[in-house]
């Protein structure tokens, strides 16, 4: 589904991203990872079209989308939640989700007002705070917001940049619930995230990053029995003799 061949990103002259190459195929959760600043949020911000890329090509559902505008590759089905989670601080919850389908909220008012609904029925936490300001709301509420915002759009994969950050363990594993409750509703998921054993109980296929550079590539239960991949990115203690829990 979504194909990266040969991608260059540079802040300037400086070049953060040195010609990666990796496959997040449909119907799968494909996980990014390493340790910081080896490149997997620049990654995703190159690939959703904030970022231009200054090499290589990235085809998705079948269509080079390289060079888009943020706008064109959302609307064929590409969506960044990003870090930080970025939602709208001065607008209520309700605003909120109808920014995430602002390019229909004209054409398809109907359509927008059921699948709203359809948010709130997904995130009851949601709910209870329709008309709440954003900016109001706890870390993982806002997770949760900025997760229903990009489902508005009506992605065909998701892109999620550390959603863990900041939350606490419990909210976490809700908000890692719900991304495999989002996985088996049919969403392809990309997913950078630097709880790596928690990665390893959903993801399909790990990319581990270095220095940006693709440094392993394959199923988790080869990468957890990566001695090079232990000692480079987790150290030896803690993690699981096998990835499971998909």
């Amino acid at each position: 589904m979504l194909s990266v061949s040969d991608l260059r990103v540079s802040y300037g002259r400086i070049e953060v991203v040195h010609g990666i190459s990796f496959e997040a195929k449909a119907g799968e959760i494909t996980c990014l990872v390493g340790p910081n600043g080896a490149g997997k949020s620049t990654t995703l911000w190159a690939l959703s079209g904030v970022l231009r890329s200054s090499g290589g090509r990235f085809g998705f559902d079948g269509q080079d989308v390289t060079g888009f505008s943020p706008q064109s590759v959302v609307k064929h089905g590409l969506c960044l939640v990003p870090e930080n989670r970025l939602v709208f601080p001065n607008l209520s919850v309700i605003e909120n989700l109808r920014m995430g389908a602002y390019q229909r909220l004209s054409s398809d008012k109907n359509g927008v007002t059921q699948d709203t609904e359809k948010m709130l029925d997904y995130f009851p936490r949601l709910r209870k705070r329709v008309t709440q300001e954003a900016g109001t709301m706890s870390g993982g509420e806002q997770q949760m917001l900025a997760l229903a915002r990009a489902l508005m759009a009506s992605p065909k994969m998701l892109m999620l940049d550390e959603p863990s950050l900041g939350l606490a363990p419990m909210v976490v594993e809700e908000i890692f619930e719900i991304m495999g409750a989002l996985h088996k509703a049919g969403t392809s998921i990309l997913l950078v995230e630097q709880n790596v054993q928690l990665a390893l109980r959903y993801a399909h296929r790990i990319v581990a990053l270095e220095l940006g550079t693709v440094a392993f590539d394959g199923e988790p239960e080869a990468f957890v029995d990566s001695d090079f991949i232990h000692e480079a990115y987790l150290g030896r203690t803690n993690l699981p003799s096998k990835a499971g829990g998909r």
